[in-house]
């Protein structure tokens, strides 16, 4: 829901900290290709997009990955039209990785982007493209982490020794041996009290042990943790996320 959370007074959602003023999850992924061309990739477009996008005076994108359909995840898919028309004069409209359950949302959600008959004249540029185990994109492979969200089959995605894995409630088995040998995992943790599609703090630390990435950071975090409180109980590798960060990494 974002905080502060609408309606609420609780000491998070009336912090002065900058740390507890959180903006719907979204990951921003850059690189330079050998020849020197910047590519940027978005995980996510949540409702805060737009807001997200003007902070890192982002100028073009190359790329949308979808982890799921639910609107804390897509409903700034409009607010891609403006940089999809710069992208589009370039090199066509923009890519958008999904599974076929997310596809199926977003085709509906938009119709008026995606259905055939649409007449809307100014509509994203962009087109829905079919998520595979492994999805190489301008040179960076992204691997598809499958992960539960409640009973929702759900996408985490690794690129390079980095791992982005959000709104997970549950990690199958098969997923633990694509999380191997990890710098940074960026990871969902919600709150300390259980939930029946999130992570608590509790369980996402003990997956982050056993994954055993070099740092971990905590993301999709709901009111009820102040950030520096919650980060003094924390192990020295394992932070609460906050808006804006930037961490380099590897691919």
């Amino acid at each position: 829901m974002g905080v502060p959370t609408l309606g609420c007074v609780c000491p998070v959602c009336t912090s002065t900290d900058p740390h507890d003023r959180r903006l719907r999850p979204s990951a921003l992924l850059r690189w330079r290709e050998p020849e020197g061309r910047e590519r940027v990739v978005v995980i996510d477009t949540g409702p805060d997009f737009r807001e997200q996008a003007l902070r890192a005076h982002l100028t073009r994108l190359d790329a949308v990955f979808y982890t799921h359909s639910h609107a804390d995840h897509i409903f700034g898919l409009d607010d891609l039209r403006p940089l999809s028309f710069i992208v589009n004069r370039e090199s066509g409209p923009i890519p958008l990785f999904a599974t076929p359950e997310t596809t199926a949302t977003l085709e509906r959600i938009f119709d008026y982007t995606f259905s055939p008959h649409s007449t809307y004249p100014n509509r994203a540029c962009v087109q829905l493209k079919p998520l595979g185990e492994r999805t190489e994109f301008c040179g960076v492979e992204f691997i598809r982490v499958p992960v539960m969200h409640g009973k929702m089959a759900i996408v985490g995605y690794r690129f390079g020794k980095t791992a982005y894995l959000t709104d997970v409630s549950a990690i199958p088995e098969s997923s633990f041996a694509l999380l191997e040998g990890l710098d940074l995992l960026v990871l969902s943790a919600l709150r300390h009290k259980p939930h029946p599609t999130h992570a608590t703090i509790e369980q996402a630390l003990a997956w982050a042990k056993r994954i055993g990435a070099r740092q971990t950071f905590f993301t999709h975090i709901a009111h009820a943790l102040g950030h520096e409180e919650t980060n003094r109980s924390l192990p020295d590798n394992v932070r609460l996320a906050y808006d804006g960060l930037s961490v380099p990494v590897t691919l």
